[in-house]
């Protein structure tokens, strides 16, 4: 019965999402300011039918309702709880409802939070937004209903959930991320908005940053999350493989950097208006893109969703409507946003359009890399594979360079056109600091992995602390205009706090991915109870392996103990990585131990057993490998603290545009 009552509410949100597209427009078109204000209302309606329904597929997943086709596929009466409620969205029609469940939060979100906007206004965002959900509703509801039952013969248990998605990552990962994705949809509504009513200037930029702040924020824990989830639990010790579902996140995250970026420039200076509408256009049309690459059937990854092909017909269909809609509205409305505004070649505004340019061209790397396989593919020319090396030759400048921007940025002001010795003295402290730092540093990490000197981490560290030192010194400089502490801390805007967390943050990852690249050590041994390896000054020794019984898995687990040579031979820690085996769906499934620090990783998996009573045995060690997730929190808590910015704060008013 609840089943039943989960699949009616479902299917009860598509006329209601239809009303909330039909209305509000029509309200808009013709001045009816009771129609356009019944969005709100139909977002809220909206927002409740989904939760029930998400509710009711839970409590099956939770109560083992094998008659319940998902469940019987995707659960087992032995899994852990927690895994049985993350087992909801591990497949491909529980993760479209939650996507559909965040959509409608979004929505419900834009309704009560955005209700002080112009009555036209209000109600295109919320009629685009309903528009979205229409597709999604009735992709759901026609191909990929979550609540589908086995009428004949039940099984008695299920079939288990993958023991790759057995983690916590599968229970923070695809929300965290999902709310990124779907939080670029409201972007996408204000700038469909602004086409069909002709609203372009500074306003609207000022409406849609903190909406799209958010969905930064949210997609950048989502893709750090799942570069944590990949290192640790795959047992390969690696944080990103160019897997085209990893570009997948990645490509709408460079698009949304960009935008972030040119909103900037349009609320500061009325700039680049136009090219903030097709950025926002691009990145929910990349999410998209992502959504259909993962569930068209069409990669052969361990993150994708294998699936019917109709479904992924589907898709693309609504890729190639969303998209082509888009763009057509844009070419014919946008021409008329174009701003007069003129600005300098050393101003900020000119440093902010050198820096999207440079994040178009990663964007445009990361696209082709990832499409000419599949292009090739379908194409019947061949089988091709675009693997790390494409990828790391063309992104490693880029990211210097960004870097190299970044830390040019404080020194620069909106629509100047010179630059004074004091703008330059942060530029002459910081320069000759970083090189210093950058040349003891590496020096040390090649003396302590025994390693030749790397040029590319000198730059990374180089820069990294340049782009510190430039932020500090910024600071600095306007600390010290004001005579109390008190007047000191007024003058700093939450946008400015937010731009020097997220900044350093980009410093901090930078930092992390460029050493461990260059200093991470990694090799294979041969080992037999009581035997020492030795790796970059430390001692490894397999003390034991024995046999241990988890929730729903047998393992083999291998006691090793390390040793600090570098402390005279000062014992560490004990590591127990294992092979598991999952009697349930017969998987097996190695389980790295880590042994974490800000500095290094050590990183041991456990191989398969060798003749003589021997195991496989890999060991890594990462230096500052770390810093990357840590880099990826600052950025993501420097565009949330930015969101607080007085001027965000929307003044109540219910006058039309």
């Amino acid at each position: 019965m609840i089943t039943e009552i989960g699949h009616f509410s479902l299917l009860l949100c598509l006329p209601i999402a239809l009303a909330l597209v039909s209305l509000p427009l029509l309200g808009a078109s013709c001045g009816q300011n009771l129609w356009m204000r019944l969005a709100g209302v139909l977002a809220s309606a909206q927002a409740v039918f989904v939760a029930i329904a998400f509710a009711c597929l839970s409590y099956a997943f939770l109560s083992d309702d094998f008659s319940v086709k998902l469940v019987a596929m995707h659960s087992q009466s032995d899994l852990p709880l927690r895994f049985k409620f993350s087992a909801l969205w591990g497949n491909h029609e529980g993760s479209l409802l939650l996507w559909l469940c965040i959509l409608s939060g979004w929505t419900v979100a834009v309704a009560w939070r955005a209700r002080a906007l112009p009555s036209d206004i209000y109600a295109r965002v919320l009629a685009v937004l309903g528009m979205i959900s229409v597709g999604f509703t009735a992709f759901i509801a026609f191909t990929s209903n979550p609540f589908e039952r086995l009428l004949l013969n039940p099984p008695s248990d299920g079939g288990d959930l993958n023991p790759l998605l057995q983690d916590i990552g599968l229970i923070l990962h695809p929300p965290i991320l999902y709310t990124g994705y779907v939080g670029l949809s409201v972007a996408v509504s204000f700038a469909v908005s602004a086409l069909l009513s002709g609203q372009f200037d500074s306003r609207w930029a000022r409406w849609v940053r903190p909406w799209t702040n958010v969905a930064w924020s949210f997609l950048t824990v989502g893709i750090a999350l799942g570069s944590w989830w990949a290192y640790y639990e795959l047992g390969w010790g690696g944080w990103w493989f160019w897997d085209p579902v990893e570009n997948a996140s990645l490509m709408p995250w460079l698009a949304a950097t960009a935008l972030l970026h040119s909103l900037a420039a349009s609320e500061k200076r009325g700039v680049f208006i136009s090219w903030s509408i097709l950025l926002a256009i691009l990145a929910f049309s990349l999410s998209l893109l992502g959504t259909f690459l993962v569930r068209s059937g069409i990669l052969v990854s361990v993150h994708a969703f294998a699936s019917d092909p109709t479904r992924g017909l589907y898709i693309l269909a609504f890729l190639s409507l969303v998209i082509g809609g888009s763009l057509l509205l844009y070419a014919l409305k946008a021409p008329t946003g174009r701003s007069e505004v003129k600005f300098e070649l050393k101003s900020r505004e000119m440093l902010l359009l050198a820096n999207n340019i440079l994040l178009s061209i990663a964007l445009a790397i990361v696209l082709l890399g990832t499409l000419f396989p599949l292009i090739m593919k379908a194409l019947d020319i061949g089988s091709y594979s675009v693997g790390p090396p494409y990828f790391n030759s063309l992104f490693t400048p880029l990211g210097l360079a960004l870097l190299l921007l970044m830390g040019l940025a404080p020194q620069l002001r909106w629509k100047r056109n010179s630059i004074d010795r004091r703008q330059l003295r942060p530029w002459s402290i910081a320069l000759p600091l970083s090189l210093l730092i950058s040349a003891i540093a590496s020096g040390y990490l090649s003396h302590r992995y025994e390693r030749d000197f790397s040029l590319l981490a000198a730059a990374t560290v180089a820069l990294s602390v340049w782009l510190c030192a430039t932020m500090l010194l910024d600071f600095l400089g306007k600390y010290r205009r004001h005579d109390t502490l008190a007047n000191n801390l007024k003058q700093y805007s939450a946008s400015y706090w937010g731009m020097i967390t997220a900044h350093l943050g980009v410093a901090v990852c930078a930092l992390g991915i460029g050493l461990s690249a260059a200093y991470t050590e990694q090799r294979d041994f041969r080992m037999q109870i009581g035997d020492s390896v030795m790796l970059a000054g430390y001692r490894y020794q397999l003390q034991q392996i024995n046999a241990v019984a988890g929730e729903n898995y047998r393992a083999i687990r291998a006691d090793i103990g390390v040793y600090s040579n570098s402390h005279n031979n000062r014992y560490l820690t004990l590591m127990q990585p294992e092979k598991r085996h999952y009697p349930s769906s017969k998987n097996r499934m190695t389980e790295a131990a880590i042994d974490p620090s800000l500095t290094r990783d050590l990183y041991i998996s456990l191989g398969d057993k060798l003749p003589g009573q021997a195991w496989a045995v890999s060991i890594h060690i990462k230096p500052f490998i770390r810093c990357i997730w840590l880099g990826a929190l600052l950025m993501a808590l420097g565009a949330t603290i930015a969101i607080g910015d007085r001027r965000y704060r929307l003044k109540n008013s219910t006058k039309s545009v």
